[in-house]
């Protein structure tokens, strides 16, 4: 069972050549492939973590899109690099972007493609962004909350599930996560709501 986008590489550039001042798409159509995570050098670079899997993936969407307070913006990607073969670390420049000052206006958004860009999931596969906002329930119908957001550790995919004033971290794994209904926005958990 996945929770992260796994998709197969596409023959299309990572982005088009103009950058879009405009919003470019509601939130509902975009999926979060990313984030610009701090800044890069002196050159106006820029350090980006991939969401995708493999990570490499994230160089075959386009055009990128970056959320700036709640507003998707299409950025024009100059350069693209990977970062001394870290796994899911790349180096970006957008635009006419060429100092440090002008490559931190971008530290912390996220990157995002719009969903027609990406496959559709396979079978026990999942977007997080399709994920996030879904009530969670145990197996015995209690009520935990709803996921807050998704994050990737060494072994497996973790749910932060918010609710009754709680944080429970539970694992996106087979074995914990027994069923997903996306299309009731529901996922059932086999876990301890005490925990």
């Amino acid at each position: 069972m996945r929770a992260r986008p796994k998709a197969t590489p596409r023959s299309k550039p990572p982005a088009t050549p103009s950058a879009s001042p405009e919003p470019v798409a509601r939130v509902d159509d975009v999926v979060v492939v990313g984030r610009v995570t701090s800044v890069f050098g002196i050159k106006g670079w820029v350090k980006v973590a991939s969401f995708t899997e493999p990570a490499e993936n994230l160089l075959d969407y386009g055009p990128w899109l970056l959320n700036e307070q709640g507003i998707w913006r299409e950025v024009e990607v100059t350069e693209v690099a990977t970062r001394g073969g870290r796994k899911g670390g790349f180096v970006a420049r957008f635009g006419d972007c060429r100092d440090r000052d002008a490559a931190a206006r971008f530290t912390g958004l996220d990157i995002g493609v719009a969903r027609s860009e990406l496959p559709a999931a396979g079978e026990d596969e999942y977007y997080w962004s399709d994920l996030t906002g879904c009530r969670v329930r145990t197996t015995d119908g209690v009520e935990l909350g709803v996921i807050e957001r998704l994050f990737a550790t060494g072994s497996n995919d973790v749910m932060v599930v918010k609710g009754a004033g709680r944080e429970r971290l539970v694992p996106f794994t087979a074995e914990a996560v027994p069923s997903v209904d996306i299309a009731a926005g529901e996922v059932i958990v086999d876990w301890d709501p005490d925990f």
